[in-house]
């Protein structure tokens, strides 16, 4: 049987699940009565995926289209989670290119697209929602191919197939229909049919000794540890022998137990895989990614995995506030550290080692998000920690120190430019270049250091209302520059340990805008809001009104009626928190406060 294994790549929401969705409807994958044909963003099984309407994880199904399988990889966008389109893109030889036609060519899609180029796959260029109102198609494709031109080093990588689509539909075509309707006929045949004819045959090279680089690990309570990969070469049966090739160094022998194919989104169970598929291997207790599963005969390893190396880091540790232990089930140090280690196993993007200044754990990561994400998918399972402010990560390049720079495009409406221009002035960066967008719309391009970006994503955001699209990539090292100091304001700090009052609230909102509520518990030097100074300000959120017998003591005021609190996401308070200060999480609770909690030992920390 033939084979074809692609990878779905595109920058953050142009599409990519939506497509993958309409070729596994459109391929009879499913009954007309399985509850996945009613539902949107099937590959997107992680709670988190569904409600940031990101792909985290890269996830793997496959189709039969005229006796043809294909094996499809749908790989994240964003640029957090490369490590995931780096350890998965060795096992397809084509890559389907989707591009929003409107939105065009954005950081991520150059991101994707030069991993697909150094592994040498087939490129098939989709332009999707071609549907939009400001839709540009023809601009696109010629974005498309100046960036082709940028990063192709033979020319035959400059041939691809256009199809268009309208991954919502489920429709693709050869040629760019005139003026297209939901009425519009079509479905996916074009699309099917060029990757046919595009991306080659995997299934060769059967009879040689049977390898297989492992990309994924998963786990299954019934038969353990499972690896996945694609086969390189030769066949593998139900018992039989195998070994390990990690960088030449070869393990025990193992037998294998049960092997799996997909189909769809379900494992199948096979007695043979061989070359060209992508399967499941179980069996094999002791596995990391990037090791060869090898025939005993030729112990001898496929290439490993390259990651591109992290450039932001964060501490965690256990809890230590006065309110740890309330609110998790995990909140040792050393539940931490086995939860990290299990995570290192199957996120190749990060790096963990121990904190020399005691019990906590630094973790390197690609950026803000991808840590984010680690960090909420550990308060969700229970998880107590404390983090720290995010840092960039420095490195010694021929003797000079450098730092992280990254390329930030701004999708603005042009009122907001004045704006955008201040923040990144005040921050460094250096405005690389401005054009006009669709409508009455501008796209502000900079270059700055990572370490000044950190947190303006939200300050944008703030400033334009929420109008704004910001995207990032990552550009590589350059000699460290000037390094701004904070921009935020000083913190509204719990002066008192107990339950917030409506009256100690009324009072300290004169001060700032405050995160809490009434009746929430605080402890001294846990933080309740933001000051209207640049300077910390102490407040007692804790007090009540004093009575007498007669009336309350202090009347004759009118108070201001309390504002509703702000309230942060993991995100936004990863931004806001300073060098000095920590965020407290907990599976209900996120608290900001200061590392040392009193004011004496805040005093005595700065001599």
């Amino acid at each position: 049987m033939e084979i074809r294994n692609i990878a779905i790549i595109a920058h953050v929401d142009h599409g990519k699940t939506t497509l993958v969705d309409a070729m596994l409807k459109q391929t009879a994958t499913f009954r007309d009565n399985q509850k996945e044909m009613n539902q949107i963003t099937i590959m997107d099984s992680n709670d988190l995926e569904r409600e940031k309407g990101i792909t985290i994880l890269a996830k793997n199904t496959s189709v039969f289209y005229k006796g043809v399988k294909i094996n499809i990889i749908d790989t994240p966008g964003h640029a957090d989670f490369g490590g995931e389109v780096e350890r998965t893109i060795n096992m397809v030889s084509g890559a389907v290119l989707l591009v929003d036609a409107m939105e065009g060519v954005l950081p991520q899609t150059k991101f994707v697209l030069r991993k697909a180029m150094e592994a040498h796959l087939k490129i098939i260029l989709v332009i999707n929602k071609i549907d939009k109102k400001n839709s540009q198609p023809e601009e696109v494709i010629r974005d498309v191919e100046n960036l082709l031109l940028e990063l192709a080093v033979d020319e035959s990588e400059l041939h691809f197939k256009i199809v268009y689509a309208v991954g919502r539909d489920g429709k693709a075509f050869l040629e760019l229909p005139a003026n297209y309707t939901s009425e519009t006929k079509g479905n996916l045949e074009p699309l099917f049919d060029t990757i046919l004819s595009e991306v080659p045959n995997c299934s060769i090279n059967q009879e040689k000794p049977f390898k297989m680089l492992v990309s994924t690990l998963d786990y299954d309570d019934y038969v353990g540890r499972l690896c996945i990969g694609s086969v390189h070469q030769g066949r593998l049966t139900k018992n039989q022998a195998v070994v390990i090739v990690d960088e030449d160094k070869v393990s025990s022998t193992y037998y294998v137990q049960k092997l799996y194919t997909t189909h769809g989104l379900t494992r199948v169970e096979t007695d043979v895989i061989e070359a060209g598929d992508i399967a499941t291997i179980a069996g094999i207790p002791e596995l990391t990614i990037g090791q060869t599963i090898c025939d005993v005969k030729d112990p001898t390893g496929l290439p490993k995995i390259v990651i591109t190396e992290p450039t932001i880091k964060i501490t965690i540790g256990p809890n230590s506030s006065p309110l740890r232990g309330l609110e998790g089930k995990f909140n040792t140090s050393r539940q931490i550290k086995e939860r990290l280690l299990k995570e290192k196993e199957t996120n190749l993007g990060l790096r963990i080692e121990d904190d020399p200044d005691g019990v906590c754990f630094i973790v390197h990561g690609r950026g803000e998000l991808h840590l984010a994400i680690l960090i909420e998918t550990m308060r969700r399972e229970g998880y107590e920690m404390e983090v720290s402010k995010p840092q960039v990560i420095f490195k010694k390049i021929d003797g000079v120190l450098q730092e992280p720079y990254e390329e930030v495009i701004f999708d603005v409406e042009s009122e907001y430019i004045g704006l955008i221009s201040e923040e990144m002035g005040k921050r460094k960066g250096v405005m690389v270049e401005m054009k006009n967008g669709v409508a009455n719309t501008v796209k502000l391009i900079y270059k700055i250091s990572s370490r000044n970006f950190l947190g303006c994503r939200n300050a944008i955001l703030t400033k334009t209302r929420g109008t704004a699209q910001i995207n990032s990539q990552f550009l590589g090292f350059e000699k460290v520059g000037e390094k701004v100091e904070s921009l935020r304001n000083g913190a509204l700090l719990a002066t008192q340990p107990g339950a917030t009052a409506t009256y100690g609230l009324t009072k300290a909102q004169e001060r700032g805008v405050l995160f809490v509520e009434p009746g929430v518990d605080v402890y001294e030097g846990m933080i309740v809001g933001l000051a209207s100074q640049a300077q910390d300000i102490e407040v007692h959120v804790c007090r009540t009104r004093q009575l007498t017998n007669h009336r309350s003591s202090g009347a004759g005021g009118i108070d201001a009626p309390l504002a509703s609190a702000m309230t942060l996401s993991l995100e936004q308070y990863l931004d806001f928190i300073n060098d000095d200060e920590l965020l407290e999480i907990t599976p209900t609770k996120l608290r900001a406060r200061k590392k040392y909690l009193t004011a004496v030992e805040r005093r005595n920390s700065k001599k």
